[in-house]
């Protein structure tokens, strides 16, 4: 008997994706992107957001039919974000979903956000290893997570208290006249900077913070410190070195983000590792990622860089893998959960529908 077809929707914050999946096979991974929309207001606009995933939503799901030579009638089952993200967003891609179960006939499953970033790399590296750690840093997201099993039991160990990895690589680009969104023109700019060349602050690692906030993270203090140092360069008539700022900022974060989870998956005793998001594309978070896990015998894995930012196949996986595992189709009122807890794999129905 073939495996399920299963069509993924996402549309969390500013990609509209479309994801087809076979099992474990990546048919068509079609993605919409509104961020040119945000560029002008250096952020993501939430009705901006909506907007652009109304329009993009039906020729994105002609596009990945196309690209994975199969048409509509030929889906088992459909899955969606229902959470966490721009509220607006996920209410296009819930009833985009909600319409295409019910008018083909098929199951609804709706899941979390999170966990269909860490269910991605099943696409790419095979079956997920049980139980693992995921390291996933992203523009909204900044998480570390213990997952005993993907469909079932996902453990959050820390999270950004403050500003998202992302968010903090944005503001400290705009500070630095460089482009948004910011993550890849600082990672560029980095490359010929001295990441030693100035000492910021690491959020949450002293003492006493990693009593408080042992896997915690904090980034708004780094933020504020880069931009007061730019700010007195500026003051003084002195030129500010781009490249330098970049690489030492960039450095105070990946060291705070690599450390935090390797300790993590030595005092659970957990080897393997992931990480995930869209930030997982920068490459000295991976370089210092890679050094530090094989130091302490740590099993990396990292999809490949198209699985890392949102996308509708991280959302057909994790679909594809809670019908691998028996569980149950969602009810067709499930609400759009803007913030749903990642321990909450699957969202509940809506109270009294």
């Amino acid at each position: 008997m073939a495996e399920p077809l299963v069509l993924g929707v996402e549309s969390s914050c500013d990609e509209t994706g479309i994801g087809l999946v076979r099992g474990t096979t990546l048919l068509a991974n079609a993605v919409a992107s509104s961020v040119d929309q945000h560029a002008r207001f250096g952020g993501v606009v939430p009705e901006v957001a909506s907007r652009a995933h109304l329009e993009a939503m039906v020729p994105t799901i002609q596009r990945a039919c196309t690209e994975a030579g199969v048409t509509l009638d030929q889906v088992d089952a459909v899955a969606v974000t229902a959470g966490p993200g721009l509220a607006g967003a996920l209410l296009v891609g819930v009833a985009a979903a909600k319409s295409l179960a019910l008018g083909l006939g098929v199951p609804l499953y709706g899941v979390n956000h999170l966990g269909a970033h860490v269910a991605v790399d099943v696409l790419d590296h095979g079956p997920l290893p049980e139980p693992m750690m995921a390291l996933l840093v992203s523009g909204g997201h900044t998480n570390l997570l213990h997952v005993p099993d993907i469909t079932s039991d996902i453990r959050s160990l820390g999270q950004t208290i403050d500003d998202a990895a992302g968010e903090a690589y944005d503001k400290v680009a705009r500070v630095l006249g460089l482009p948004y969104p910011g993550g890849p023109h600082i990672d560029r700019a980095a490359r010929d900077g001295d990441p030693t060349a100035i000492r910021f602050p690491r959020g949450l690692t002293s003492r006493k913070d990693m009593d408080r906030h042992r896997y915690d993270f904090s980034f708004s203090g780094l933020k504020s410190s880069v931009v007061r140092w730019v700010q007195a360069r500026e003051r003084a008539g002195e030129p500010v070195p781009v490249a330098d700022v970049a690489a030492s900022f960039q450095e105070a974060v990946v060291d705070v983000l690599t450390a935090k989870a390797v300790l993590a998956c030595t005092e659970h005793g957990v080897m393997d590792l992931q990480l995930g998001g869209g930030v997982a594309a920068n490459n000295r978070l991976r370089e210092l990622l890679e050094e530090r896990c094989a130091e302490a015998g740590i099993r990396l894995r990292v999809p490949r860089r198209d699985l890392c930012t949102d996308n509708g196949a991280m959302v057909a996986a994790l679909g594809s893998l809670l019908i691998a595992k028996g569980h149950e189709p969602s009810p067709l009122d499930i609400p759009a959960d803007s913030s749903q807890p990642v321990g909450q794999i699957r969202p509940l129905a809506q109270v009294g529908a």
